[in-house]
């Protein structure tokens, strides 16, 4: 069985992983749905964005086991006082299976051991937004607005 019919289960390791020249396609080719689209760039544009302002983007693959399934990227400026999560997604054949809030499990962890005092995110409206998502992990609007997206932020 090849590894895109292949689907982990909910108890899979789940890992963030270098991208390297060898898995740079396997990631480019995650998706969303399409009703999702609008809420997230192309993995693409995010690592080609994180390539040009290397001095404060990180990124990252999600792995569940040794399958590709996901997608994050942070903007980091500690001199600001400010981590914000730029992106974070889950290919739609992988979603539903905690994966993509075990990353953003580690993804806090890593960023509260190097003293991250808290964590900003902006999300979309609409139907598939997911800032839900974000809600039920513990982030809360701060009534600020980035373009049309609203602020949320959760203290780590």
């Amino acid at each position: 069985m090849s590894s895109e019919t292949t689907v982990p289960g909910r108890d899979a390791d789940v890992t963030l992983r270098e991208i390297t020249s060898n898995t740079l396609q396997s990631i480019i080719d995650l998706k969303v749905s399409p009703a999702q689209e609008q809420f997230v760039a192309a993995n693409v544009v995010s690592i080609a964005q994180a390539y040009f302002h290397r001095d404060i983007l990180w990124f990252r693959a999600i792995y569940a086991d040794e399958i590709p399934v996901g997608f994050v990227m942070v903007a980091e400026n500690p001199a600001e006082g400010e981590w914000f999560l730029s992106r974070l997604m889950i290919d739609a054949r992988y979603q539903g299976r905690g994966y993509g809030a075990r990353a953003l499990d580690l993804v806090i962890g890593g960023l509260r051991s190097r003293g991250a005092p808290e964590l900003l995110l902006s999300c979309g409206p609409g139907e598939g937004s997911p800032c839900p998502f974000y809600e039920q992990r513990g982030f809360v609007e701060t009534g600020e607005f980035h373009g049309n997206e609203r602020v949320l932020r959760r203290e780590l």
